[in-house]
C-alpha cells in the first residue's frame, strides 16, 4: 500500500469499541430486524400445547445472527483484494437477494406458508417450522442483511482494518476484527434476554402472542422491502435524529443549500490502492504495533466527477491535477464522521483554504437512503461552521465508483489524478496531515 502509518492498538480497546458501537445509530436498524425475527421464530410448543421460549435457543441463534451481521466488518478487512472486490461488485445483488429472504421470513411469520400448503404434505419431509429459528437461518439472515447495512467505523476499528490490510499482519488484523465482533455480540445477547422476558410476558396472554408474531412478520417484510430498494440506511438517519455527536450541533435546518444539478463523469473502475487508518488509545492489553508497508499497486485513475458544493460552486476532480486532493466521504447520521469534521475544517484552514497545492473536499449523498436534501446538508455544515467545500453526489454514483462500504472513508488523490490510497474510518488530525504529506511527496515515512 502507498499510505503508511504506524499504529498501536489494544485488544481490550477494540473489544470495548465493539461493545459501545451497539449504541451507534448505524447499528439501530439491526435491532428491529432481530426482534422481529425472534418474535416469530423463537417460540416452541410442548406436547401440552404450551408456548415456550428457550433461553439457550435464543442465545445460540443470537450468536449466529450477529456473526452473519459481522461479515460487514470482515468485508472491510478484505478491502480491495480479489474476494473484497467480488463481494463489492455484487453487493447490490446480495442486498436484493437478502431483502427477498427477509420478506419470505416475514410472510412465513404471517402464516402465508402455513400448514395447509406445506406442513400437511406428508410426501415432503419438510417442516417450515424448522426454518423459523436455527443457527443456519440466523446466520443467513445476518449475512444477507450485512450487505444492506453501512457501518460507521470509529478509530479503533479503523486501526484494526489497517492491520488486516497489511500483508505481514493480516492474521492479527482479522483476529482483532474477531475481538471487535465479540464486543459487538454481547449487547445483542442482552437484547435477546430482554426479548425473551417480553415474549414470556405475552405468553400469559395467548391472544397477544399471535399479534406479536404478526407484528414481527410485518416488520420483517418492511425491512426486506427497504433492503431490496436500497433504503435500509435511511433508518439510520431517522433513528439518529441528527443528534449531536462530538462537536456537532443540533438537528439540521433547511434554510441554506444549493441546487441539486450535477454532471457526473465516472469511471466504472472500482479498484483502488490500499489505505491507512487511525491511531487508537491503548490503555490496557497487549500492544500490537505493526507497520503497513507494501509496494505501490498498479496506478488507478481516480473516477472523475463534476459536482456542485453547498455554495453552488462546481468542482471537477480532473481540474485539480497538479495538486493533492483529500476526498472525504461522509454522512450526517454517522457519529465518527461528525467527530472528525472539526479537524478536517482545521486542516482546510491550515492548508490555505484550497488556495494552495492541497485541496480539501467532502462528498455527501443527499436524498440517498433518506440522508436529507442538499439543503439539509448545507444547513448542517453552516450551523457547525464548516466552511470547506462538500460536493453533493445526488444519486450516490460516486460512492459506487469509489467502492464506499463504510463511513467515513477518505481517499487521497495524487498530483497525477491517481488514487494514492484510502482510509476506512475515523482519523485524527495528525493522521490527516501525515497522509496529505505522503501523497504530496509520494514517499511513505
Amino acid at each position: 500500500m502507498n499510505l503508511t502509518i504506524e499504529t498501536g492498538i489494544s485488544s481490550v480497546t477494540v473489544f470495548f469499541q465493539g461493545l459501545i458501537s451497539f449504541f451507534s445509530p448505524c447499528v439501530l436498524p439491526l435491532i428491529p430486524l432481530y426482534i422481529g425475527y425472534l418474535s416469530g421464530g423463537a417460540k416452541t410448543v410442548d406436547e401440552n400445547g404450551n408456548i415456550l421460549y428457550k433461553r439457550s435457543r435464543i442465545m445460540r441463534n443470537t450468536l449466529f445472527f450477529v456473526l452473519g451481521i459481522s461479515f460487514a466488518f470482515f468485508l472491510l478487512g478484505f478491502g480491495f483484494t480479489a474476494i473484497g472486490r467480488f463481494f463489492h461488485n455484487y453487493q447490490t445483488w446480495f442486498t436484493r437477494i437478502g431483502g427477498i429472504i427477509v420478506i419470505l421470513f416475514g410472510l412465513y411469520q404471517l402464516g402465508l406458508f402455513g400448514s395447509s400448503s406445506l406442513s400437511k404434505e406428508h410426501r415432503l419431509h419438510f417442516q417450515p417450522d424448522s426454518l423459523a429459528m436455527n443457527p443456519l437461518t440466523a446466520l443467513i439472515l445476518g449475512f444477507t442483511f450485512s450487505f444492506a447495512w453501512t457501518p460507521c467505523v470509529g478509530p479503533a476499528l479503523a486501526s484494526v482494518l489497517l492491520l488486516a490490510a497489511s500483508a505481514s499482519s493480516s492474521f492479527t488484523g482479522f483476529l482483532l476484527i474477531g475481538v471487535y465482533t465479540l464486543g459487538f455480540v454481547l449487547p445483542f445477547l442482552a437484547v435477546g434476554l430482554f426479548t425473551k422476558a417480553l415474549l414470556d410476558f405475552f405468553r400469559k396472554y395467548r391472544s397477544a402472542v399471535k399479534y406479536t408474531v404478526k407484528l414481527g412478520g410485518i416488520l420483517m417484510i418492511l425491512i426486506g422491502v427497504m433492503m431490496f430498494t436500497g433504503w435500509m440506511n435511511g433508518i439510520s438517519s431517522y433513528l439518529s435524529g441528527n443528534t449531536p455527536s462530538g462537536q456537532s450541533s443540533e438537528e439540521t435546518g433547511k434554510d441554506s443549500g444549493t441546487d441539486e444539478e450535477s454532471e457526473i463523469e465516472g469511471s466504472s473502475n472500482k479498484d483502488t490502492a490500499s489505505g491507512t487508518s487511525d491511531e487508537a488509545d491503548a490503555d490496557t492489553g497487549t500492544e500490537e504495533s505493526p507497520q503497513a508497508e507494501e509496494s505501490a499497486a498498479e496506478t488507478v485513475p481516480a473516477p472523475d466527477f463534476t459536482l456542485l458544493d453547498q455554495y453552488g460552486n462546481s468542482h471537477t476532480l480532473s481540474d485539480y491535477k497538479g495538486k493533492t486532493v483529500f476526498l472525504n466521504f461522509w454522512a450526517t447520521w454517522c457519529p465518527p464522521c461528525r467527530a472528525e469534521m472539526p479537524e478536517i475544517q482545521e486542516i482546510y484552514e491550515e492548508y490555505g483554504e484550497n488556495n494552495s497545492d492541497v485541496i480539501i473536499l467532502g462528498i455527501a449523498s443527499p436524498e440517498v437512503g433518506q440522508e436529507g436534501s442538499a439543503e439539509d446538508i448545507a444547513a448542517f455544515l453552516s450551523e457547525n461552521n464548516y466552511t470547506y467545500p462538500v460536493v453533493m453526489d445526488t444519486d450516490g454514483i460516486m460512492s459506487y465508483y469509489y467502492g464506499i462500504s463504510a463511513y467515513p472513508t477518505t481517499f487521497m488523490i495524487d498530483k497525477d489524478g491517481n488514487v494514492y490510497g484510502y482510509v476506512p474510518g475515523q482519523i485524527t488530525k495528525d493522521i490527516m496531515q501525515s497522509i496529505i504529506e505522503q501523497t504530496a511527496s509520494g514517499v511513505s515515512p
